[in-house]
């Protein structure tokens, strides 16, 4: 790569990191917002993932190394030395390639007279690296790269586990997979991973789950374009094995986008008499149809709001539910750094009156004598386990099994967080983190 190509990726980092910090869009808009393709597209990602990931400790380093505070600097020059403060301490480039390229992206930013700043700020940073990180971690958001009212959030409702949480946080995710349980065991999968040159390692309570050793493109996997693997993070792949399926049932899949969830219950339960998939985003409900053609697998997709079953359900009601509530994903931040800079302290309880309704809406629809599976990807105690207690207050009828469902896993779950329900925290058996609780109608 040609030093003006790398200049150019450093400028698009920049613009993807000010989608983020300035516009509030997410990563996935910012990076698509750029024309780069293939292994440009990845160095690009690479780029924009790490600094939006350490933004915090990157940012706070900026803020000793400028006569200013880094939110009065031009925006585009700010995120640019950020990018370039990322390179030096957390990237792989040779410091004086990592200089020399950011410098170059002044130009192509459209800011010229800003190179002297930007040449100044990182050969500084190149020198006193070690005493101004050390400065920098003074402030316990710099030395987490969380905001300080996540740290708080996540040491309340953690408590000893909390540093482990922020740390697998900052570390790049795992490839998941979930291996088609109706076309190929894993071990026959993993075979085939090992002959193709990947190496994969099991999940002993995701029997379906196979962790790579690296992130590869999902081309390369065999036999994806037939169905025989998806993507999916192991923690994700609990959902089948606690709804506790047989054939003949009724099965309703609330807030189903993108539909991996669905997939593998019809993975796993062929004999269902239905499975019915929600999801409000006519966007998104295209993706549980795509995904479901791709694995040649048959469910009712349907548009509409969980809330509000009258526009979309028939009035017959279901033996399953599984309610994947919409959330703040502090349980996938690994995967979606952005998450730390989009979401604000007044989004939880947010998030918690929505779960609330979801849940309280999707109660009636299940038959006395069914099961109701609470999930999602959070690791907050206040759209988890909260939201669980008052619903079991509220509801005599609503019995709370989530340890004996536990007993039906295949193999013991690694340590979680305090009930009700099942709180697997981030970086448990490096999986994401996750939220069950498993709740009963009586007969």
């Amino acid at each position: 790569m040609s030093r003006t190509d790398a200049a150019g990726l450093r400028a698009a980092a920049a613009r993807v990191a000010m989608a983020v910090l300035r516009d509030g869009r997410n990563l996935e808009e910012g990076l698509d917002a750029e024309p780069a393709a293939g292994r440009e597209r990845a160095t690009l990602q690479s780029l924009a993932y790490g600094t939006i990931r350490w933004f915090f400790e990157l940012d706070a380093c900026l803020a000793l190394l400028t006569d200013r505070p880094p939110e009065r600097l031009d925006p585009p020059v700010r995120c640019l030395l950020l990018v370039g403060l990322y390179q030096l301490a957390h990237g792989r480039t040779p410091a004086h390639a990592a200089v020399a390229e950011t410098v170059e992206a002044v130009r192509v930013l459209g800011r010229p007279r800003a190179s002297g700043l930007v040449n100044a700020v990182l050969r500084r940073f190149q020198r006193e690296r070690d005493l101004l990180v050390q400065r920098a971690h003074r402030d316990p958001q710099a030395r987490h790269a969380h905001p300080w009212w996540l740290i708080e959030a996540i040491r309340r409702d953690w408590n000893e586990r909390a540093e482990a949480i922020l740390e697998s946080d900052n570390l790049h995710p795992p490839m998941w997979v979930r291996v088609n349980a109706r076309r190929v065991d894993a071990s026959a999968y993993r075979a085939r991973l090992a002959e193709a040159g990947l190496d994969a390692s099991p999940c002993a309570f995701a029997p379906e789950a196979l962790r790579l050793a690296q992130p590869v493109d999902v081309r390369i996997l065999p036999g994806f374009a037939e169905g025989d693997v998806s993507v999916q993070d192991a923690a994700a792949q609990l959902a089948p094995r606690l709804l506790a399926l047989d054939a003949g049932m009724r099965v309703l899949d609330a807030c189903a986008a993108p539909g991996g969830k669905a997939c593998h219950v019809l993975e796993l339960q062929p004999g269902l008499a239905e499975l019915v998939a929600v999801d409000i985003d006519p966007g998104r409900a295209t993706r549980i149809r795509d995904n479901l053609a791709r694995l040649r697998l048959a469910a009712s997709v349907k548009v509409g709001d969980a809330t509000e079953p009258a526009g979309w359900w028939d009035g017959k009601p279901f033996d399953r539910i599984l309610l994947d509530v919409p959330c703040s994903g502090t349980g996938v931040i690994r995967r979606h750094p952005d998450i730390k800079l989009l979401r604000r302290p007044a989004d939880i309880p947010a998030f918690a009156a929505r779960q609330q309704a979801l849940l309280e809406a999707a109660w009636p629809m299940l038959v006395p004598g069914g099961r109701l599976v609470y999930a999602s990807c959070s690791v907050l105690r206040a759209e988890n386990a909260a939201v669980v207690e008052a619903f079991l207050a509220a509801r005599p009828e609503a019995v709370e099994m989530t340890e004996s469902a536990r007993l039906f896993l295949p193999a013991p779950l690694p340590e979680c967080g305090r009930g009700p329900g099942l709180a697997l925290p981030t970086g448990a058996a490096d999986t994401d983190g996750f939220y069950y609780a498993c709740l009963d109608k009586r007969a």
